[in-house]
């Protein structure tokens, strides 16, 4: 298992390179071009410099995340042809730089949907929140407006470009069915991989999060069967998964650690975290920790370590602790926390053999 921790580039992140090179056992960072648009190739200058800033602190960039799939892509528009070979043509630059994976996912409008960035958690802490029923009864530029408030970064999966016009966003997609999303993924797939194969590099989709339909839309990365359907759209082997606990766990039938072992060799890239599900649905993030919330991470972490998993991992969301001041989900110290934590079973797992 490779480590690795998310950073959103310099003067957009709270947490520094050093800091995060000083984090045992972490290789490297997973990094994106946050500030160019949804669609466009990204330039071969800024994907050089974010490689020279990781490289002074020996860290890799093996892994994106994300370069982000147009709607009109996702709406099988016409025009979805010209942002596919954007996309094919932004594969061909990252491999010139020794990219290996680059996870993307295929979420109508929102990547992520919480309620509450700073719910406040038994111990003063603060997480990620879902409430369900708020969800229900909010105006979705409202929950825009909310999720956007006095933030100074970037939210990933909340870029300004795409929410501006949301309601041609929803509009457009009220005639389009969980078929017709199966369709414009497979299309998509056809295309981009048997370039990302020429290139070694694997392509991850991530789960759609939460893990069933929100506002209306739909929604198909979201359980085994479907997981199952996606991997054989295009049986091959650079067609994989991020395989990401905390968004499948926010369903309490999703079986984590078994996926990871039916699908270990097609998990290009790990998002470890957990989740705590209440009774009514609604779920929060907490510590990285088994027993602090409802999905098994000791599980997970024993079943990547029984198919001697060799691909990225990272901790995913963490809580606020300590004071930090952060961008929501991605502070320093609980996700670092959340690493020693993930090495200490691998650690043991290791000292059984």
């Amino acid at each position: 298992m490779k480590m690795v921790f998310r950073w959103f580039g310099e003067g957009n992140d709270s947490v520094s390179l050093k800091h995060i090179g000083q984090i045992p056992g972490v290789e490297g960072v997973v990094w994106a071009l946050h500030d160019v648009p949804v669609g466009e190739e990204w330039p071969m200058d800024k994907i050089l410099e974010v490689k020279k800033q990781a490289d002074k602190h020996d860290l890799n960039i093996d892994v994106v995340e994300s370069v982000n799939v147009h709607e009109d892509i996702k709406l099988g528009l016409p025009t979805r042809d010209l942002y596919i070979q954007n996309f094919k043509k932004t594969i061909e630059k990252l491999a010139q730089v020794g990219v290996k994976v680059i996870c993307y996912n295929f979420m109508p409008v929102f990547d992520w949907i919480r309620t509450d960035l700073f719910k406040e958690l038994e111990d003063g802490s603060t997480a990620l929140f879902y409430e369900g029923s708020k969800i229900e009864n909010i105006d979705p530029m409202d929950l825009v407006k909310k999720i956007s408030k006095n933030s100074n970064l970037t939210i990933p999966g909340w870029e300004p470009e795409r929410l501006s016009h949301l309601a041609k966003l929803f509009e457009a997609y009220k005639d389009v069915t969980t078929e017709d999303l199966w369709d414009n993924l497979k299309y998509f797939l056809d295309e981009i991989i048997p370039v990302a194969e020429k290139h070694d590099i694997k392509m991850g989709i991530h789960p759609d999060d939460p893990p069933y339909p929100v506002f209306g839309l739909p929604r198909i990365i979201i359980n085994r069967e479907n997981i199952q359907r996606l991997l054989s759209l295009v049986d091959n082997p650079y067609n994989g998964l991020t395989l990401c606990s905390g968004s499948l766990g926010a369903n309490p039938n999703n079986n984590i650690g078994e996926m990871v072992r039916e699908f270990a060799d097609r998990i290009a890239f790990a998002h470890i975290r957990n989740v705590r599900i209440y009774e009514n649905g609604d779920f929060i993030e907490t510590s990285h920790r088994t027993e602090d919330g409802s999905v098994d991470i000791y599980d997970i972490v024993k079943a990547y370590h029984e198919n001697d998993f060799t691909g990225y991992a990272r901790p995913d969301h963490g809580r606020h602790i300590w004071d930090e001041e952060c961008r929501p989900g991605y502070g320093l110290y609980d996700r670092a926390l959340g690493i020693m934590y993930m090495w200490g079973i691998w650690d043991s797992l290791e000292r059984q053999k």
